[in-house]
């Protein structure tokens, strides 16, 4: 008997630990008489073998915490697909339309001075054809603005005003075009955002009325999902007002490029009739 509750014991320690180990020893507990007689008479019990520790495994992998795409990827799930992917579609369009518009403002950017100056130079060398063919062969909207005031040349200086005058409205707005998109995109983001927001509320409380009591898990889980499509709304907002803004500020500089240069130019023809 003796070794019986010394192997219960060691495996009460084992498996359940001390709390288990007491209460085995209290429901098997004898009168202190007994125990003395028992351990009087009773041979002496053998060692108990102690068990070895079990080791981890090495191989095991390591658990890693989850990347930013990961995250994004579950966050995108649990906002829902319809209107999440609604939201990410005006993201790609807003986009597309940024990165078209940076383009071609890039391309249409003109280094005003130096075609002034061999603008002025072709003049009073090959005069007014040969200074038609430079601003043929220059990009930008300032060379082709130019151009139609040297094709209005031979009818009056009046004309050539009146010509760069018309046609650097129809350039500013060659322009601005597509700009409107970019701000319909920045304004349908977060509208989207907060659409979804509400149609997750209504789910979440419908989800309240089924279950008949006020859940904190349902409330929460609700809540999370309703709030996700509004975050996401305003990520896309912001990353378009950015575009948006550097944009602007491109077709401001062009602009401005334009109106100085054109006055520049009308100064040179000034001086080019009176020479001629």
């Amino acid at each position: 008997m003796k070794k019986l509750f010394a192997l219960l014991t060691v495996a009460g320690f084992l498996t359940f630990g001390i709390s288990n180990t007491l209460l085995a020893q209290e429901e098997n507990a004898q009168p202190v008489e007994a125990q003395t007689e028992q351990v009087t008479e009773a041979p002496a019990a053998a060692p108990v073998q102690e068990v070895a520790p079990v080791q981890s495994n090495p191989l095991a992998a390591p658990e890693t915490d989850a990347t930013f795409h990961e995250v994004l990827k579950k966050q995108f799930i649990d906002g829902g697909w319809g209107f999440m992917s609604v939201i990410l579609l005006i993201l790609v369009l807003g986009l597309a339309v940024s990165i078209e518009r940076i383009i071609y403002l890039t391309l249409s950017t003109t280094n005003t001075k130096k075609l002034l100056t061999e603008l002025e130079a072709t003049l009073n060398k090959g005069g007014i054809e040969k200074a038609k063919d430079l601003c043929r062969d220059t990009r930008g909207p300032v060379a082709s603005i130019f151009y139609q005031g040297l094709m209005r040349y031979n009818d009056g200086l009046e004309e050539v005003e009146k010509s760069i005058v018309s046609y650097g409205s129809v350039m500013t707005g060659n322009l601005e075009s597509g700009a409107s998109w970019i701000s319909l995109f920045i304004a349908l983001g977060p509208m989207l955002g907060f659409m979804g927001t509400v149609i997750g509320m209504i789910e979440a409380f419908d989800a309240i009325a089924a279950a008949g009591d006020i859940s904190p898990t349902v409330v929460a889980g609700g809540m999370k999902v309703a709030l996700l499509t509004t975050v996401f709304g305003l990520i896309v907002a912001v990353i378009l007002q950015i575009c948006y803004n550097f944009i602007l500020n491109k077709i401001e500089g062009i602009v401005n490029d334009m109106e100085d240069s054109s006055i520049t130019f009308m100064d040179m023809l000034h001086a080019y009739s009176k020479k001629n």
